[in-house]
């Protein structure tokens, strides 16, 4: 667990910066909160500390006091901001719907402003947020390294000679549940300008494959055009799209998420519908037009383009999906995405697919919505903090499930961690693939039928 101390804010320190210059905290964002301390108690990193810097209402302070001049802006007011999960559980719990995890990102940027990354922390920062997720090739290069390395041998001897032993744990931890890397999405259909669908199409949609998503989980990125075209929807994959940024916001660096959000905005300007698999790239392109707040232009561009963004499970559930026939004899239990619960208002959609498939004994998770302390790369950049909301975490997953299901990457990767630390036999799934599953056997039972 990660140590309590006494709790202290930040009074002296040389002002770094004009904390209201361009891309300030928006003082609206703050107005509402009256400090009732409502949030306390949905705060992971509040109930670890116990630290009132570390709550919400906290942090919502330490930003109005720093814009008001009455602290400074430095290194023990950039602790807490980005100690912060980002997990929006807090506005879920306010009366009055304060925006906490806006305020978080526009502070992390004047922040990064006035203190950029310095030393190898600056130059490792930049080769991941500039220099390799913004370029599919980039990322499509690392992803056959990956692949290489699993099925060349050389993983098999790395583990048995205990060389990663070496490795910090929280990275080795991370190597022991690396999925199998297949082939990514963007790559398999780069000549298919529609991938058709099964009977009569019924719409198009365009399906945003992700930096992340598409090299560690293309299988799933798959499963989704599966689903999609087995309930006629026709997909497309914009060849222009890239990196949603929403990495590049939760560590402060506006500008590059504002040319990313640009890139994206024109990729899927002539679409429909942006069908999205990954619960943070989601909530991320649905909040573009936070990025564009001083710029009208873009801003109606970018509203525009977040009204068209649907996550899969809510888009199967509002345009009406297929049940299966075929049953998935499982225990399961479902843990909610930060990003897609809190961040998106999407809870009932994904449970009610699970509850569609036949065999599925679904069990609800205690508390299903708290943070599993992934938070994008929080579990590489505040590791011991991770853990301790991992910890909390599976104290509420049923320990006789086979399986849990959940709709966000790194949620996924933190899970598997958490089933491995403790022992669990359970597998970690997208939600999406089980209804992928559930159709194939379908797909199979019919052709057998056919047969005979």
């Amino acid at each position: 667990m990660v140590e309590k101390k006494a709790t202290s804010l930040p009074c002296d320190s040389t002002t770094m910066t004009n904390y209201f210059s361009e891309d300030h905290p928006d003082e609206e964002k703050w107005a509402d909160c009256v400090h009732c301390g409502m949030c306390l108690e949905a705060c992971p990193t509040y109930l670890i500390t116990g630290q009132e810097q570390h709550s919400p209402r906290g942090r919502v302070h330490l930003i109005k006091s720093v814009a008001e001049g009455k602290l400074n802006l430095n290194e023990a007011f950039a602790d807490p901001v980005f100690q912060c999960l980002d997990c929006r559980a807090c506005t879920t719990a306010c009366p009055a719907d304060v925006d906490v995890g806006g305020l978080i990102e526009e502070a992390r940027g004047q922040v990064r402003k006035a203190m950029p990354l310095t030393g190898w922390k600056g130059v490792v920062s930049s080769f991941f947020l500039k220099g390799l997720f913004p370029h599919q090739k980039r990322m499509g290069a690392v992803g056959g390294m990956l692949k290489f390395y699993q099925q060349s041998g050389v993983q098999k001897l790395m583990r048995g000679s205990r060389a990663l032993q070496i490795m910090p744990s929280h990275l080795s931890g991370m190597e022991a549940i690396m999925p199998e890397v297949g082939s990514p999405v963007q790559q398999k259909y780069k000549d298919v300008d529609v991938i058709p669908a099964k009977g009569t199409p019924k719409a198009r949609v365009a399906m945003l494959t992700g930096c992340i998503m598409d090299v560690m989980f293309s299988d799933i990125n798959q499963s989704t055009i599966n689903v999609l075209t087995y309930n006629d929807n026709e997909v497309t994959v914009p060849k222009n799209q890239t990196c949603c940024g929403a990495l590049h916001v939760h560590a402060g660096d506006r500008d590059t998420g504002r040319k990313l959000a640009k890139q994206n905005i024109e990729a899927f300007e002539n679409d429909e519908k942006v069908v999205v698999n990954a619960a943070g790239c989601g909530c991320a392109l649905k909040e573009y037009p936070e990025l564009f707040k001083d710029d009208p232009h873009w801003r109606k561009r970018a509203e525009a383009f977040s009204e068209k963004v649907q996550d899969i499970s809510k888009y199967l559930y509002d345009t009406g999906y297929e049940k299966p026939k075929s049953s998935i004899d499982k225990k399961i239990t479902y843990h909610d995405a930060c990003h897609l619960a809190h961040g998106q208002g999407v809870r009932h959609e994904p449970r009610q697919m699970l509850k569609d498939i036949p065999g599925i004994d679904y069990t609800e998770m205690s508390r299903a919505d708290t943070c599993c302390g992934s938070a994008g790369i929080y579990n590489l950049t505040h590791p011991e903090m991770a853990k301790a909301v991992l910890d909390e975490k599976m104290k509420h997953v049923p320990e006789d499930v086979e399986m849990i299901s959940m709709g966000n990457p790194g949620c996924m990767l933190q899970m598997a961690m958490g089933v491995q630390k403790y022992g669990r036999r359970s597998d970690i799934v997208h939600t999406v693939q089980l209804l992928d599953w559930a159709y194939q056997k379908d797909q199979k039972s019919t052709v057998h039928q056919g047969k005979e």
